[in-house]
């Protein structure tokens, strides 16, 4: 009877352990929150992004220039033959000349040589001289007398070396000779133009004298220069072409 009564009592006893209720669970720890980490999240990203804007606008600052393929001696210009288009960063600093612009820069002419693979600024260039191939120009200071009057700008004159130079020769040769050779020595131009002029037209006071600047053949103008470091030029006005 012993036996059977704790039999029945263990059988009562459920063999799983009792399980707590819902309302005994612990609570579980609220997540910590870092604003500091994600601030420099955000802050990263923008600065990505921003980066990333530069490069494109540094990359939109970039415009076409003339780069030259072949040397440019000093006094030539540029051609369609000897230039390319090249891309450079316009914040550079540099002058650089736009390639739409070539065609004005054609006009111009190098100051000093150029070399192959230069990518050519403005001060590279200059106004092309208006002196043709082959001429000079020179400066006589005229006193009255060396010059006739009225003479002025675009007119065509003849130069001539007056003086003893210009007409002596030995004392034993005969007049008539000395005559030719004083006429044949004494044309240093047959043919000059006269570039400038006093504003009077060398019409002035006597004993003042006046400043023209001839054109000449190149071959012409160290005799034109020396004759009038001597003041020994004369002009003599002669009809235009």
């Amino acid at each position: 009877m012993k036996i059977q009564e704790r039999t029945g009592a263990g059988a009562g006893r459920s063999a799983a352990p009792a399980q707590q209720s819902v309302g005994d669970r612990l609570p579980s720890p609220p997540r910590e929150r870092k604003p500091a980490l994600a601030a420099l999240a955000v802050l990263l990203i923008l600065l990505g992004a921003l980066g990333a804007t530069m490069l494109v606008l540094r990359a939109g600052d970039r415009v076409e220039a003339i780069q030259v393929t072949a040397d440019v001696k000093a006094g030539d210009s540029i051609s369609e033959d000897n230039i390319k288009v090249v891309m450079v960063n316009d914040d550079s600093g540099a002058d650089f000349v736009p390639w739409e612009q070539r065609a004005g820069l054609m006009k111009l002419q190098a100051k000093s040589t150029i070399y192959k693979g230069t990518v050519v600024v403005g001060q590279m260039f200059a106004k092309k001289s208006a002196m043709e191939q082959g001429k000079a120009t020179v400066g006589v200071s005229l006193k009255e007398g060396q010059y006739p009057a009225g003479l002025g700008e675009g007119d065509n004159v003849a130069v001539y070396r007056v003086g003893t130079r210009a007409s002596g020769t030995d004392q034993g040769s005969s007049s008539g000779s000395s005559g030719s050779s004083g006429a044949d020595n004494s044309l240093l131009v047959e043919r000059a133009v006269v570039e400038s002029a006093p504003a009077s037209g060398g019409d002035g006071i006597s004993g003042t004298n006046k400043a023209y600047t001839l054109t000449v053949d190149a071959a012409d103008a160290p005799a034109v220069a020396q004759a009038a470091s001597a003041g020994e030029v004369a002009l003599v006005l002669v009809p235009g072409k």
